[in-house]
């Protein structure tokens, strides 16, 4: 299996960047080509026959770099598999449900649909209170997000599974 995959993200403290680089890791122990990179440094999806991009979410908003690399990338996109994730909210249960159904940026749905991701993944994420500022400290503590780490393991696991089933049967890919 000679397939190659990207999986580009864009992370805040780190959380995004250790889940990025669990779905490569399973990517690549199921005999793909995976290259786990920043979405800033990760240059043209052409060069890759999927793609898995990922952000850290803050205010219901992708991290920058992820979103430009969406926008600036679509029509390549557009002629490859792709899957998106997410990876934010804090606490305990669903996360969709502890986003009140949310699981993607609604500015950037459109470019989604006009890449037709195969599919888009919500994941808990990890808040450290430490790593933040006093304005940020206040918005955490304003809206109840608890601290700690809800990254599902299990669950990340399996969606990347999920990817590298498809990516390897002839009639998905």
């Amino acid at each position: 299996m000679n397939k190659r995959v990207l999986v580009a993200y864009s992370s805040k403290y780190g959380a995004t960047t250790e889940i990025a680089e669990r779905i490569g890791k399973v990517l690549r122990e199921a005999g793909l080509r995976a290259e786990v990179v920043p979405a800033e440094e990760a240059g043209d999806p052409a060069a890759y026959d999927a793609t898995v991009l990922g952000s850290a979410v803050y205010i219901g908003r992708w991290q920058k770099p992820a979103a430009r690399f969406l926008k600036a990338h679509a029509e390549a996109l557009a002629k490859q598999p792709v899957w998106l994730f997410s990876s934010g909210p804090t606490g305990e249960g669903d996360p969709m449900a502890l986003t009140d159904g949310w699981r993607f940026p609604d500015g950037l749905q459109p470019v989604a649909d006009q890449i037709g991701a195969r599919d888009i993944a919500l994941f808990h994420g990890a808040l450290d209170e430490d790593n933040l500022n006093v304005l940020q400290k206040f918005m955490i503590k304003n809206v109840g997000a608890p601290s700690g780490d809800f990254r599902d393991w299990e669950a990340i696991t399996a969606w990347a599974e999920s990817i590298a089933s498809a990516l390897k049967d002839p009639a998905q890919a």
